[in-house]
């Protein structure tokens, strides 16, 4: 009836004075004369390139199998990529789960201020490890095991671990040591980085240290991201779905590391290292690895090369450098 009451009055006293008596924006109208003209709009037709509804079905089914269940898209393309299969990237695989509502913020993160932070850099495994404690919770209140872990920063690698009742200098030697024996460590090859905790800082460590041949780091006070790598890796740890509230009892944590550490080494697709497993990346076997994806790559850029507008696709690689914190450089003004 609105829309009616315009036209008669816009001969009379105009399009606009007509639309503001009756309440009407001028949008919706000019939006409606047009329509009336040219009838509804027309669909938006398919891109050229797009997935066809059979190949976008094949993509969900792939990201819904079992073994895909609590797997990123990141992860779900390499591991269909090393077995020589191709659906599609991942960007088209988020389209797909957000079209089907499956996408969501896993949780809020939080930005820390930037400041002056030590900086150490590996070029490649056994020349940067850092290390860390975490707590988990017992089966009763205020009881907790402690989990002791070495990573190598370079290939995410994690060598040595262990669950303790307590946390001890005399335990962290122990497993410290343990770990450069087994990883072939020279004197002088390594740095091993650490928060300032008590076993961190004490004697015993840093004396172990020096008769390895082994360099100190410490992170400064009250500042985890100093220790970015360490903390990463227990943040994957209980983020996990697996991760109970409390563990049952020291032979339950134990039991439960066995397996994580198991997947985290051997079957984890790390994003920070060209989404390849960190036990590959510590063998040396990334170039060998990246080399078959990128085989893959090429049969299916030559197979629908109108799917890859910009250029081939090129399979993810393994960083030549991985730093904490790296260096920022500051050029001098001209005065």
């Amino acid at each position: 009836m609105i829309a009616a009451g315009v036209d008669e009055l816009i001969p009379v006293i105009g399009t606009r004075d007509a639309c503001r008596a009756l309440g009407l924006p001028r949008a919706s109208h000019y939006r409606r004369r047009r329509d009336r003209h040219l009838g509804p709009p027309r669909p938006r037709p398919a891109p050229p390139r797009a997935l066809s509804d059979h190949e976008r079905a094949a993509v969900l089914d792939e990201l819904h199998a079992e073994r895909f269940l609590d797997a990123a898209p990141a992860a779900v393309y390499a591991t269909l990529l090393d077995e020589g299969t191709y659906l599609a990237s991942q960007r088209t695989m988020y389209r797909i789960l957000a079209a089907n509502a499956e996408v969501r913020e896993r949780r809020d993160q939080l930005r820390h201020p930037i400041y002056a932070k030590p900086e150490l850099l590996a070029t490649g495994p056994r020349q940067l490890m850092s290390w860390d404690i975490t707590k988990l919770r017992g089966p009763g209140t205020w009881t907790y095991y402690h989990l002791y872990v070495i990573l190598d920063v370079f290939s995410r690698y994690v060598p040595g671990w262990m669950v303790a009742t307590r946390e001890s200098a005399v335990l962290a030697e122990r497993l410290i040591s343990e770990t450069a024996e087994k990883e072939g460590i020279l004197p002088g090859e390594l740095t091993l980085h650490a928060d300032r905790g008590t076993s961190m800082r004490s004697k015993p460590v840093a004396l172990l240290l020096a008769d390895l041949g082994i360099e100190q780091s410490h992170s400064r006070p009250h500042v985890s991201n100093d220790n970015p790598y360490s903390e990463a890796a227990f943040k994957t740890l209980k983020y996990r779905p697996t991760f109970p509230d409390r563990f049952g009892s020291l032979e339950d944590a134990r039991a439960f590391c066995v397996g994580f550490f198991l997947w985290y080494n051997t079957v984890h697709r790390h994003s920070g290292i060209g989404l390849l497993t960190p036990a590959d990346v510590h063998a040396g076997r990334a170039p060998e690895i990246t080399a078959a994806r990128a085989v893959t790559l090429d049969a299916a850029y030559a197979a629908h090369p109108e799917r890859f507008v910009h250029r081939p696709p090129t399979p993810p690689v393994v960083p030549g450098a991985v730093w904490i914190n790296p260096p920022t450089t500051k050029e001098t003004s001209p005065q």
